[in-house]
């Protein structure tokens, strides 16, 4: 995982090198809002697995690494969510307080139905 997320660091580095936001299309911006969604989720699964597997051993390895992946994934996309309500003007206070509602019902909702499951 680690060595992915330097891949994906890298290509997101790149990216910002070579394609130049005032001339490309709709492709560039794809590709640099995945590279980036890739690269963070990545990093907070790394970061927020050796917290919980440092602080946590009672804990399985596999449940504090699919905890931080899950987390990771959400934060990743709110931070690509919140960077395109950005580009389009559309980043206020509200959008941005919906945004955080609904990722929290979002983490709520999956964190009790994998308790119910147990």
């Amino acid at each position: 995982m680690g060595t992915m997320t330097a891949v994906c660091w890298a290509i997101f580095i790149g990216l910002l090198n070579f394609i130049d936001p005032t001339m490309t299309n709709w492709l560039g911006f794809a590709l640099f809002y995945v590279a980036l969604f890739l690269a963070l989720s990545g990093s907070a699964a790394l970061i927020g697995f050796v917290v919980r597997f440092g602080t946590l051993h009672h804990e399985l390895a596999f449940y504090a690494v699919s905890t931080a992946f899950r987390q990771s994934f959400l934060f990743a996309l709110f931070i690509v969510i919140s960077l395109f309500l950005l580009h389009h003007n559309l980043f206020t206070w509200l959008n941005i307080g919906l945004l955080l509602m609904i990722f929290a019902v979002l983490e709520l909702f999956i964190a009790s139905y994998k308790k119910s499951r147990l």
